[in-house]
């Protein structure tokens, strides 16, 4: 476990605020779900906020890309998107990121580099493979973060976009957040191997396993990781070890799992863990972090307000925003 004590103390806190963030965003998302303010599918990110805030923190989004699946709020928010948007768009509004027609799915903002938030299981691994040509291509220097869960890895296009990455060495990443379960089956009921960075060697890349629960190492790992795909070309597969403390959508009960495994996990929590070593190591104070946590909810409470009063889409919106 990484020293936190070489890390810079604002570093650190924006991390901590970050994460807590996507935690009190993905509560109140569900309660507004509950009530019906929001339809269609959720798929909340509860548990899995170091992953996401590790790898944005470890890379550069003026070059940089990210491409995740329908678990998109929490990489939404850690590349910066205002919360307001996100929850605008789940509420259909026109004031959303995507003007109310994509949901809880279909995050984006190309400003920032995040090209989506995709409702296809595995729909994003050929697209991001598909940008990261473009770097190759045009020489930038830049990397491509694409995101997706375990239950996706067994599609043909992943396998088909690892084989290209290599043959014209694409600075690519492809993460799997490996959140232990694709719906309500385990992956080691569906799977031939459970540490998924072997599927590397196939295509003769690179791969890593990860602890998700631990902002500092997804941090590491990922800066490492970018640094060599960046200068040398190298597609990398990273397995990120990670939990989902909700079901896989909000109208999943998660009785697949037993409440012992779900309190081990939650024994674990990455928010509970960074806060505690930055306590340890006298960077935080429990009455600073309740301060830091009570300015994320009223910002939280502040999208959902802006949410609320934004205008639903005029009828005549349907039309536009269309390619052909």
């Amino acid at each position: 476990m990484s020293d936190v004590k070489k890390y810079d103390k604002e570093f650190l806190t924006s991390a901590l605020r970050d994460m807590t963030l996507i935690r009190r965003f993905e509560e109140k998302t569900a309660q507004m779900y509950g009530l019906r303010k929001i339809g269609g599918f959720l798929h909340l990110y509860n548990g899995q906020e170091a992953v996401a805030v590790g790898a944005v923190a470890a890379i550069d989004l003026k070059k940089d890309y990210i491409l995740t699946s329908y678990r998109d709020h929490g990489h939404a928010l850690a590349v910066g998107m205002s919360p307001g948007s996100v929850m605008a768009e789940m509420y259909g509004k026109i004031t959303g990121c995507s003007r109310g027609k994509g949901g809880s799915m279909h995050m984006f903002d190309v400003e920032r580099h995040f090209l989506g938030g995709n409702g296809i299981v595995g729909g994003q691994i050929p697209m991001a493979t598909g940008v990261a040509f473009k770097q190759m291509y045009l020489g930038e220097k830049g990397v491509t973060l694409c995101f997706f869960g375990d239950g996706a890895i067994h599609q043909g296009a992943f396998h088909e976009s690892l084989n290209l990455a290599k043959i014209w060495n694409l600075p690519a990443i492809y993460i799997v957040e490996n959140n232990q379960f694709g719906m309500g089956t385990a992956v080691k009921r569906v799977s031939g191997v459970e540490d998924f960075h072997v599927k590397a060697e196939g295509y003769n890349l690179q791969g890593k396993i990860i602890n998700g629960m631990d902002f500092i190492e997804v941090y590491e790992g990922l800066k490492e990781v970018a640094a060599d795909a960046r200068e040398n070309g190298n597609a990398w597969l990273i397995d990120i070890k990670t939990y989902r403390y909700k079901g896989h959508s909000a109208s999943d009960p998660a009785k697949y799992r037993t409440k012992d495994e779900l309190e081990e996990y939650k024994r674990q929590d990455p928010i509970i863990q960074l806060k505690s070593r930055m306590m340890d190591a006298g960077l935080i104070t429990e009455e600073q972090y309740k301060k830091l946590d009570d300015e994320v909810k009223d910002e939280v409470q502040a999208a959902v307000d802006f949410a609320e009063k934004s205008e639903e889409p005029a009828l005549h919106t349907i039309y536009e925003d269309i390619l052909a």
